[in-house]
């Protein structure tokens, strides 16, 4: 679809007004009241939370952008802290959403440009130019919309297939699973602490292979580390393989369920769970992480499967012994209140799209 576009060069400041925040908003001012609050980073976009005190308040259908050159378009009006350097671009013309997350796609330069020793600013941006789809050398805002509605039609399609294939379109609580929930949240269910090696047996560790002697191939290889669930390769190299519905935990204490089989290195210990249920195993991922991820272990104190096999971790009991059958139900209901609004959006997305 972008192969025939025409493109034109822009300058920022020919396309937007720049404006900053009058109050300097401390995390003190944030009270969930009034309206969200932007501030510097990536982490919830930028949204530090919500206040209402008095401070200027910014258009929606705007775009923000912060000292390291993050750039976020804002749907829903707002206000900005002062001492982050984030600043309002307001575009001259009226924009849609669709619009406005197709243009501020072209702003990611900025973060390749600027951090804490060159901080963004809009004196220093306003001159440079971005590249936006023209027809009869204008902007092409007919584009962008259809664009971005083609683009989210698709994304919504392969999440559909993905909630229908993991069998996760259900999100109705059953009144097993209700009455579970309930029973946690009130702290009527009974736990006991439970040593890992005398409920699994011992942990097996994996054996290194080194990046150069590795095959390309589909078997997932796991490491330590967060970035892509610890999976550092896929190989096909003849490795021991670790069973499906198990546990890994890395050298550091992160612990991660593996619905797959899989490799691993000596980074990790495998706690061998393939006998129980799926979801009590996420349950029991869920204990392990919380005893074995405390900072305990780092690159000086590794976590080995002889530390594994030590933890001790709490779980809900039934006649003195680990109740697996309410593991997973709470963890069923769970599931269920986390995808219920992934699955509403979906369903709305798509009944719109016919």
């Amino acid at each position: 679809m972008l192969e025939n576009v025409e493109w034109g060069e822009f300058e920022l400041k020919d396309l937007f007004d720049s404006f900053n925040g009058d109050f300097d908003i401390q995390k003190g001012h944030i009270n969930g009241l009034g309206n969200y609050v932007i501030t510097a980073g990536l982490t919830k976009n930028g949204i530090l939370g919500k206040t209402d005190i008095k401070a200027k308040i910014f258009d929606a259908n705007t775009i923000t952008i912060d000292m390291f050159g993050f750039a976020f378009y804002r749907q829903f009006k707002y206000k900005m802290v002062t001492h982050a350097r984030v600043f309002s671009l307001k575009p001259k013309f009226m924009i849609s959403q669709k619009q406005g997350l197709f243009i501020v796609n072209s702003f990611h330069f900025l973060n390749k440009e600027f951090g804490y020793e060159n901080m963004c600013s809009w004196t220093k941006i306003k001159s440079k130019k971005i590249k936006l789809p023209t027809k009869n050398q204008k902007i092409d805002f007919d584009f962008m919309e259809s664009f971005i509605t083609e683009l989210e039609t698709e994304r919504i399609s392969k999440l559909e297939t993905y909630l229908l294939a993991n069998e996760l379109k259900d999100y109705i609580l059953t009144d097993e699973e209700q009455k579970v929930l309930e029973n946690f949240e009130n702290g009527i269910i009974e736990w006991n602490g439970f040593n890992l090696e005398k409920l699994f047996g011992k942990s097996t560790r994996g054996k290194r292979l080194k990046s150069d002697d590795r095959i390309s191939g589909s078997l997932p290889f796991v490491t330590a580390g967060e970035s892509d669930e610890g999976i550092s390769d896929f190989i096909g190299n003849n490795v021991n393989i670790f069973s499906k519905n198990t546990i890994t935990i890395d050298m550091f204490g992160s612990a991660k369920y593996r619905n797959y089989q899989y490799g691993g290195d000596d980074h990790i210990s495998v706690v061998h769970t393939e006998n129980l249920p799926k979801l009590a195993s996420v349950f029991i991922t869920s204990a392990i992480h919380k005893t074995s991820y405390t900072g305990k272990f780092n690159y000086g104190r590794n976590l080995y499967p002889k530390d594994a096999d030590e933890l001790d971790i709490s779980l809900p009991i039934k006649n003195n012994q680990p109740d697996y059958k309410t593991m997973e139900t709470l963890i069923s209901a769970i599931q269920k209140q986390v995808i219920k609004d992934v699955v509403l959006y979906t369903n709305k997305k798509l009944n719109v799209a016919k």
